[in-house]
């Protein structure tokens, strides 16, 4: 199929993209990477009359090391992201995640922002900026706004974003000494999004007492899952694997996934258990 006729813009601004976008309102869609929106467009599943294009934006592809967190450009590519020694160095946790994102030709293209604009909830950048806690700064010409992932994920494929609003940066936690961490997922072929993926980090103390635990499930819910408080008991311990199997359990019990042609309650809940499991030990070094 054709996408329907639309209004195309291409500023070469941030502020000019904001006026757009303030004036053509709820008419109007945003093209990051395209890697959803156009096919979106193409079923005619979506049809804004303006489409407002960002790539020749500058300002917006970047990684930058802003002390206690890794700020990230909202037009910045998976593949740089893949690719960034920072990110390897200071997240682990999303450069494990990010290598899970479609396949080489479409992490070419796709963007952090639009991920996280898109906001399904298998999809790799919501479940880590849940997992780590990540900032979302998002602006408009009424000003800058920042939003706790936590806060931004509302419901299916919708997020806190209003109207006028363009998401500009996510702002994710470095990882302190002692911190180690795992993501793991479940997909019926490489490249499609999560049945259900895991995202672990574990910091310990220099003994080996649990310090803090984050841990958030993908593809289980109509957004990301923060399953941190489920593993708050071992906090103070040294884990062990038995500790982890409990937890498992107890996050599975806690889930209420979604029933699709790809997969039962039942099986993500199963599956969800024994990843969670495989996600700490590997996060813990025991595996």
């Amino acid at each position: 199929m054709k996408t329907a006729a639309f209004d195309y813009f291409r500023p070469s601004m941030l502020e000019e993209a904001m006026e757009m976008l303030a004036r053509a309102g709820e008419s109007a869609k945003v093209l990051a990477g395209g890697q959803t929106l156009v096919p979106i467009m193409a079923f005619r599943l979506a049809q804004p009359a303006v489409l407002i294009d960002l790539n020749r934006i500058e300002g917006l592809n970047y990684i930058r090391d802003d002390g206690e967190a890794l700020s990230i450009g909202a037009m910045t590519r998976h593949r740089d992201v893949e690719r960034s020694t920072l990110v390897s160095r200071h997240c682990p946790l999303l450069a494990q995640a990010i290598r899970q994102v479609a396949h080489p030709v479409i992490r070419n293209r796709g963007t952090a922002g639009g991920s996280l604009c898109h906001a399904d909830p298998a999809a790799e950048w919501p479940t880590i900026a849940i997992a780590l806690r990540a900032e979302i700064v998002v602006r408009s010409v009424r000003g800058t706004r920042i939003v706790a992932a936590r806060d931004f994920f509302t419901s299916l494929l919708t997020t806190a974003l209003m109207e006028d609003e363009i998401l500009v940066e996510v702002r994710l936690p470095k990882m302190h000494a002692n911190t180690r961490a795992s993501f793991l997922e479940v997909s019926r072929r490489h490249g499609d999004f999560a049945l259900v993926s895991v995202a672990a980090q574990i910091s310990t103390s220099e003994s080996g007492e649990v310090e803090e635990i984050r841990l958030a499930l993908g593809g289980v819910g109509d957004v990301p899952i923060d399953a941190s408080e489920a593993a708050e008991p071992i906090v103070g311990q040294k884990p062990s694997e038995k500790q982890f199997e409990k937890i498992g359990a107890a996050v599975a019990r806690g889930l209420t996934p979604p029933s699709d042609i790809h997969a039962s309650p039942e099986y993500r809940r199963e599956v969800a258990e024994g990843l969670t499991v495989r996600a700490l030990m590997t996060a813990s070094g025991k595996q």
